[in-house]
């Protein structure tokens, strides 16, 4: 069993070694670009060795696609736990708080819409899956709000496959705009499009 260090227990060191080399790639990517990041400048970046970047990650799109997962995992967990608490809420007010709280997660690291919607897109076959993975859960997730707000009585009783899909889609353009944006767009008047969008799409005749 390998002996723990100052403290620190090898197993302790190593997720320490991960984290960085995650920040590491979240700044670099977001600026330098994932296209011309150098393993060796994630490492310079990160404070560890060549060794230790293989010992955790196969390659450097290895680091991104866990970028891209952590990043929409994060949002879509504080959507659903801030929706727990809603049960009985109206519908508005579940939507406005979805959509809310999406966006506030999502933007709270100016650097994460870039690496979700620009560094990360067409990169290899297994992001573009990943990719089209999030799209599906999003999809889903503002299907089954649509289908509760037609159980409600406020919106049609249809299908809103379609309609989330291309919901997910605004969004992710939207967010787009708002990174590339100089200067820098008002994150409120973004998060006001995408509701009133959202809610436009869901609950029109």
């Amino acid at each position: 069993m390998a002996r723990a260090y100052g403290g620190v227990s090898p197993e302790q060191r190593r997720a320490e070694r991960r984290s960085r080399l995650l920040q590491a790639g979240l700044a670099l990517f977001t600026t330098t670009g994932f296209a011309t990041t150098k393993i060796t400048e994630l490492c310079t970046e990160a404070g560890v060795s060549t060794r230790n970047f293989y010992e955790e990650f196969g390659s450097k799109e290895d680091l991104l696609r866990e970028l891209h997962d952590l990043i929409n995992a994060t949002a879509f967990n504080e959507v659903r736990t801030a929706l727990t608490s809603l049960e009985t809420a109206d519908v508005r007010t579940r939507i406005i708080t979805l959509l809310d709280v999406f966006v506030g997660t999502v933007t709270a690291d100016p650097r994460a819409p870039r690496l979700n919607y620009v560094e990360a897109v067409g990169v290899n076959a297994e992001i573009e899956q990943q990719h089209v993975r999030w799209v599906n859960t999003w999809a889903q997730f503002i299907e089954s709000e649509a289908l509760r707000a037609a159980a409600a009585g406020v919106a049609p009783q249809r299908s809103y496959r379609l309609t989330a899909i291309a919901l997910v889609g605004a969004i992710t353009g939207l967010l787009r705009e708002w990174q590339a944006h100089e200067p820098p767009l008002a994150i409120d008047e973004i998060a006001a499009e995408i509701r009133e969008l959202m809610l436009a799409a869901i609950t029109r005749p």
